[in-house]
């Protein structure tokens, strides 16, 4: 039976919570915004013509999750895989002033991940994404850092954005489950085999139908939901469901918690505020049921903002 949380948010003391730590592995990105007033149509065709007047760079992918992490108050090292190139060294920059640590594998063959965004009116009007597949021989050094990095963490989250990062997920999600930690991951693609034995994945409903298949009703999606969680020996499933909130499935059932009725003013990042919350507070010491409300709510705030965003302490707790 799904039962709707109505209980007070749970509290986690600011001192606990800046010694947790969070491993945060995966694909790290450069997020360009080119902002400008439209204000004609183009001759040659037709679409708007953005007279450009100002850009701006903010970092994405793994790297924001782990941002979001820090903002909460507590602490993230981030392991990533990036190329030889001037986005990459813009990254780092940005990320150097984060207080994120970095262990930042390097090849020359590689193009790091950039979203470049083109805003007309506070719109987004384009999208222009550079990448290409990371080489698996990179992707395997940084199995060594992985290693020696998590007996000093007390939660590790898996950023998929199926740019090829996490080529080796399996044997990590092993790993840190020997270990005693958390796995948490936020999903992409269609084989979510890769992804057994987590403690939670948190894919959005287009991401769980695409692996689970649609469903006719709650009762469907339940039953479907419980026996993928089985099939892969997760802990729980959490899907987040936009506007109507988010489930967690798990052994003692659902948690269902509602959204937060606010203005929905851009989309984009929330599932990295969603899952980064989600870790902290498991790492800090609360169970998934304890935590989801409090990643409800984060998620809730970063829509009301522009791009990729964050949420801190204050606004969490206010």
């Amino acid at each position: 039976m799904t039962r709707p949380y109505t209980h007070q948010l749970e509290s986690v003391d600011r001192t606990t919570l800046a010694a947790s730590r969070v491993l945060v592995v995966g694909d790290a990105m450069l997020d360009r915004y080119w902002h400008g007033p439209v204000d004609r149509i183009s001759p040659e065709a037709p679409v708007p013509v953005v007279r450009i007047t100002r850009t701006e760079e903010r970092i994405g992918g793994a790297a924001n999750v782990a941002y979001n992490v820090i903002t909460l108050g507590a602490q993230a090292s981030l392991v990533t895989v990036v190329g030889e190139d001037e986005a990459s060294h813009a990254l780092e920059a940005l990320v150097a002033k984060t207080g994120i640590v970095t262990h930042f594998g390097r090849d020359a063959a590689l193009k790091t991940t950039v979203k470049l965004r083109v805003i007309g009116r506070h719109q987004q009007l384009l999208r222009l994404d550079f990448e290409n597949t990371p080489p698996s021989e990179v992707l395997a050094s940084q199995s060594a850092t992985y290693a020696a990095l998590l007996p000093v963490h007390q939660a590790v989250l898996m950023s998929d954005y199926g740019k090829g990062g996490l080529t080796h997920v399996g044997d990590m999600i092993a790993a840190a489950r020997a270990a005693g930690k958390p796995v948490l991951v936020d999903p992409k693609g269609s084989d979510y085999s890769r992804y057994t034995g987590a403690t939670v994945i948190t894919p959005n409903q287009a991401e769980l139908q695409q692996v689970i298949g649609a469903w006719n009703d709650e009762a469907d999606l339940t039953a479907k939901a419980h026996a993928f969680r089985q099939k892969l020996q997760l802990t729980a499933v959490l899907l987040t469901r936009s506007e109507d909130g988010m489930t967690l499935f798990d052994a003692d059932g659902e948690l269902h918690v509602k959204a937060n009725a606010r203005e929905v003013f851009d989309v984009t990042g929330a599932g990295d505020t969603v899952i980064a919350t989600l870790a902290a507070m498991v790492a800090s010491g609360l169970s998934l049921r304890q935590a989801v409300p409090l990643a409800n709510k984060a998620g809730g705030i970063v829509v009301g903002k522009f791009g990729t965003a964050t949420a801190s302490y204050e606004e969490l707790f206010a």
